[in-house]
C-alpha cells in the first residue's frame, strides 16, 4: 500500500454553510494505524426538520465511500470512483454516517475490483454481506461520533489483520508520480513504471476504478480545491494555468464536470 498518502492527497468535499441550511457535516480522522487506508469517518445530518428537501453535492475525489442512514444501520450502500459529481436528494430530515476509503485502499483490503463499483451507488450487502452486517451492528449501537470512531477503529484494526492486503509496487510508483505532479502529467509518457499502457490501465481499473488519465484529472481537480482558490484569484491571477489547464474554457468545463456548478458559483459560496 502506498504509505504517507494522507500527506500527499487530501480529498475535499464542498463546504456546507450550516447557518444557511440547518445541516451539519463533520469529518473525524481514524486511528493512526489506519491512515493509509481510511481518510475519515464522516457525519451529515439535519439539525431540525428542514423547510425544503436538501440536496447534497458530492464532488469527484477518487475515493470509495460506505454510507448508511442512522435509522437503517444495516442498509449500508457503497459508492465507488466517480468521474463526475453526484447530487443526492436527502429529504428534510436525515442523519447519515460514512466511511471514506482513500484511493486504491478498498480493493487492496477486500480484493474487490474497483471497476465493479465505479459510477454507481449500490447496496453494500451485495458486495460484502458479512462486513455489512458487522458495520450495521456498530452503527446501530453508537449514537455519538466519537463513540462511532472508537468502534470503527477497533473493527478495522482487527479486520485488516485478517485480510491479506495486496498492492502492486508498480501501482504505488504510478500513484506517487500522479500525486507529486498534482495530476498534471502525460499518462502515456510520464507513467513509466515497467508496464505497457494496457497493463497499467488494467491495474488502475482494478484498484482505482478507471483509467490513469481519468484518475489524474480527478487528482488535478482535487489538488486545485486543496489550494482553496478564491473567486478573485480565479478572475485576476488565472491560477488554473498552474494546474495544467489549457485555458479558462478548459478549466470551467472540467470544474463543472467534477463539481456540478461553475467555479465562479462554487468559489463565491465557499
Amino acid at each position: 500500500m502506498y504509505t504517507n498518502l494522507r500527506l500527499l492527497f487530501r480529498p475535499v468535499q464542498p463546504h456546507i454553510q450550516n447557518t444557511s441550511y440547518g445541516v451539519e457535516y463533520e469529518e473525524v480522522f481514524p486511528d493512526e494505524k489506519l491512515k493509509d487506508f481510511i481518510y475519515c469517518y464522516w457525519r451529515l445530518e439535519s439539525r431540525y426538520s428542514l423547510a425544503e428537501p436538501f440536496f447534497y453535492r458530492g464532488v469527484a475525489d477518487g475515493c470509495v465511500d460506505i454510507i448508511t442512514h442512522s435509522d437503517y444501520p444495516y442498509n449500508a450502500r457503497i459508492i465507488g470512483f466517480s468521474s463526475t459529481y453526484n447530487l443526492f436528494p436527502l429529504g428534510t430530515s436525515f442523519k447519515y454516517i460514512g466511511i471514506r476509503f482513500l484511493p486504491a485502499a478498498f480493493p487492496s483490503v477486500f480484493d474487490i475490483c474497483a471497476l465493479e463499483l465505479s459510477e454507481r451507488l449500490q447496496e453494500f450487502d451485495m458486495v460484502l454481506p458479512e462486513v455489512t452486517r458487522q458495520l450495521g451492528h456498530i452503527f446501530s449501537v453508537s449514537s455519538e461520533m466519537n463513540q462511532t470512531k472508537r468502534l470503527l477503529d477497533d473493527y478495522f484494526l482487527l479486520a485488516f489483520k485478517r485480510f491479506s492486503v495486496t498492492h502492486d509496487y508498480r501501482l504505488n510508483k504510478a500513484l506517487g508520480l500522479i500525486y507529486d505532479s498534482r495530476g498534471n502529467l502525460s499518462t502515456q509518457r510520464d507513467l513509466d513504471v515497467g508496464l505497457s499502457s494496457r497493463q497499467l490501465r488494467r491495474l488502475f481499473e482494478f484498484y482505482l476504478g478507471d483509467s490513469p488519465k481519468t484518475f489524474s484529472r480527478v487528482i488535478r481537480f482535487q489538488k486545485m480545491l486543496n489550494a482553496r482558490p478564491s473567486y478573485e484569484s480565479l478572475k485576476k491571477l488565472k491560477f488554473y494555468y498552474d494546474y495544467g489547464y489549457y485555458d479558462q474554457a478548459h478549466f470551467i468545463k472540467e470544474f463543472k464536470t467534477f463539481y456540478g456548478v461553475s467555479p465562479a458559483m462554487a468559489l463565491r459560496s465557499a
